[in-house]
């Protein structure tokens, strides 16, 4: 990618921007938890946690996300910047924060196996909810 991506604080500018991509109907499937999030929940939510997440953003333009929450790394390319290294730089600068997080990830989300795999993590084992 030409561009330089950058990891900045989740402020509460970028707080809509990650509650519009986790409901992206292009992405959602990918996310253990499908439930509608409302506006009045992702602040509820982001007043919490925003201090465990962080904004890729290429040229000032947010790009995706990346926290960790409980050890558990939850993180989201937005669809027009998916396949140019946004989700695997996000995930190195990621552990250099958190350097004890992992993963759970769906196993037919074969997109994020690929990615975790790519950024050196291995599949450990599963868990089977029902």
């Amino acid at each position: 990618m030409d561009s330089k991506i950058n990891l900045v604080l989740c402020t509460e500018e970028y707080w809509e921007f990650i509650r519009q991509l986790r409901i992206d109907p292009r992405v959602i499937s990918g996310f253990v938890k499908t439930t509608p999030i409302t506006s009045q929940m992702q602040v509820k939510y982001m007043e919490q946690y925003s201090n465990n997440y962080r904004i890729a953003t290429l040229n000032g333009i947010p790009v995706g996300f990346v926290g960790v929450i409980e050890g558990d790394i939850r993180v989201c390319t937005h669809p027009d910047y998916q396949g140019k290294g946004v989700g695997k730089f996000m995930i190195e600068k990621c552990m250099e924060i958190w350097p004890k997080s992992f993963a759970k990830v769906k196993i037919d989300n074969e997109a994020s196996v690929k990615l975790f795999q790519s950024c050196g993590f291995e599949k450990k084992y599963i868990i089977l909810e029902k």
